[in-house]
């Protein structure tokens, strides 16, 4: 009877280690799937399908200042995750989106600001953008060869020619432009009237401005 009771004891323990790990297993799980969709994260932890141009880790922009100390895209959750939406019907059609600017800490925005005081090129820092609530991109196209799509002028051209609204266009920059918004707004975001390259996440519009920073590896 002894005996029996020990093996009982030795089983009874066992089993409750076995199911004490499988319930820390799924706890853990459940925790990362449960991650808030307003925090930040670096998009190339989510997909590797993404081209990258950040401009403003280069002094290839309208400012001809690197702003940025290294080139990185991090955004919302909600942002990624509508982004990816957006860049895997782009793949169907044989494009991918190429990124030139994502979250944009509130200091840059100021050190911006200093460099180029006009809210028609640069947002108030004091109200702060939709850049700086990590739900923008500005991005465009480029095709299986990775070549970029004739989008009619660089991006950050401040001109009216750069305008959704603008129609003295070939018909190949017109349908590329469209083609663009289609399937962005189709995915959750906006376009930016002025900018061709601008979009907006819908349920970004209300998050906190944040000055949030990313490490440089």
């Amino acid at each position: 009877m002894s005996q029996f009771i020990k093996t009982t004891f030795l089983f009874v323990s066992l089993f409750w280690i076995t199911f004490s790990n499988a319930q820390n297993e799924a706890y853990t799980g459940h925790t990362k799937e449960t991650i808030s969709d307003t925090t930040f994260v670096n998009l190339k932890d989510y997909s590797s399908d993404f081209i990258y141009d950040m401009k403003y880790a280069t002094e290839d922009n309208f400012l001809k200042a690197k702003v940025y100390d290294c080139a990185e895209c991090f955004l919302r959750l909600k942002t990624v995750q509508a982004l990816i939406a957006a860049n895997n019907d782009f793949k169907k059609k044989g494009f991918k989106i190429k990124l030139y600017d994502c979250y944009r800490p509130l200091s840059i925005q100021k050190k911006m600001w200093e460099i180029v005081s006009n809210p028609e090129y640069v947002a108030d820092p004091k109200k702060g953008s939709i850049h700086n609530r990590g739900g923008a991109v500005d991005i465009s196209l480029v095709d299986r060869n990775g070549k970029e799509v004739d989008m009619g002028t660089a991006f950050d051209f401040f001109g009216s020619k750069a305008s959704h609204n603008y129609t003295d266009l070939p018909k190949g920059v017109k349908s590329n432009r469209k083609f663009l918004k289609k399937i962005m707004i189709q995915n959750g975001f906006n376009s930016f009237d002025s900018e061709w390259w601008h979009y907006n996440l819908k349920t970004g519009l209300k998050d906190k401005v944040s000055n949030q920073k990313w490490e440089c590896k």
